[in-house]
């Protein structure tokens, strides 16, 4: 099969972002710092931020990186037979009009689900990484890497990464229907070193499935582009995606946590070991470690 082609998160996707939210009215103080030496995507290294906060961007790349998102798992969603949607409602699983699934692979198209119909819930976590220079009227130059300027995007935000994890606890703990549907954060940006152990854990207990960056080239000089147990991973092709999503849905996977004593839990393991087949034993396991009540 020939490898499809696919653009993943670069520059040029940043330049178009604000142009086009240049085009839709937004004004340059609501896209840039505005600095003595002109108006900025974030702070460059060694320049003050002159007491500014800039917080009306956060809206608006949002709604461009979740439908840029949608955009590029469209393909994905298609080989797969399903539906990329936006925006997913599912009260069963703690997915509300206010905390909706940012992207979901689906059975059906359309934005309430049922959790059964829900292969694949995505929380993305993205915004602009690198910094630019807006000249008027309507040009945008490249500055640096995000490593030349002040501000922390994207997963190297330590807000943004607690705010996916939370959103993926609550998921989880809204009930057995959410324990079959996994859990991807989509990033645009590396993990700072910090996060390397947390989001191995995190996938290894089956919180969330895997951190991906859909940037492959986000500094030219280096970056973690994947953690040893793959809790966070840079994807840098198609196949690849194509190859993680297809992986994650055609496993029959179930999450299950719990805190008992070793006697507890060596009962349960006891009683599920008598089934006939690992497919029951693991059924029976399920069950028990949920219900606890063995005596």
């Amino acid at each position: 099969m020939k490898e499809k082609q696919m653009i993943f998160w670069n520059n040029d996707i940043e330049i178009q972002f604000f142009t086009d939210a240049l085009k839709s009215f937004a004004s340059p103080e609501q896209l840039f710092y505005k600095l003595e030496s002109g108006y900025f995507a974030y702070v460059p290294k060694g320049l003050d931020a002159e007491g500014q906060t800039l917080q009306s961007r956060n809206s608006l790349i949002g709604q461009f990186t979740e439908k840029w998102c949608k955009d590029l798992f469209e393909p994905i969603a298609n080989e797969l037979e399903l539906f990329a949607i936006n925006n997913v409602v599912c009260d069963e699983i703690g997915l509300t009009k206010r905390s909706s699934a940012d992207l979901a692979l689906c059975t059906t198209d359309q934005i309430y689900q049922r959790p059964e119909n829900i292969k694949l819930i995505f929380e993305i976590k993205m915004s602009v990484v690198s910094n630019y220079k807006y000249i008027f009227p309507n040009m945008i130059e490249f500055v640096g890497d995000y490593k030349q300027h002040k501000g922390n995007p994207a997963l190297l935000r330590s807000d943004s990464m607690l705010k996916a994890i939370g959103k993926s606890i609550n998921i989880r703990v809204s009930g057995i229907a959410s324990s079959k549907i996994p859990i991807v954060v989509l990033g645009n940006s590396p993990i700072t070193e910090s996060y390397i152990k947390k989001v191995d854990f995190l996938k290894t207990s089956g919180v969330v499935q895997g951190f991906w960056s859909l940037n492959p080239f986000p500094t030219t000089t280096d970056f973690i582009k994947e953690t040893p147990k793959k809790g966070f991973q840079t994807i840098h092709n198609y196949e690849t995606l194509l190859s993680n999503c297809r992986e994650l849905i055609n496993t029959d996977l179930n999450y299950f946590s719990s805190m008992i004593s070793k006697t507890q839990l060596g009962k349960i393991i006891g009683i599920a070991n008598q089934e006939s087949t690992d497919v029951a034993k693991a059924e029976k396991f399920l069950i028990l470690i949920r219900d606890q009540n063995v005596n």
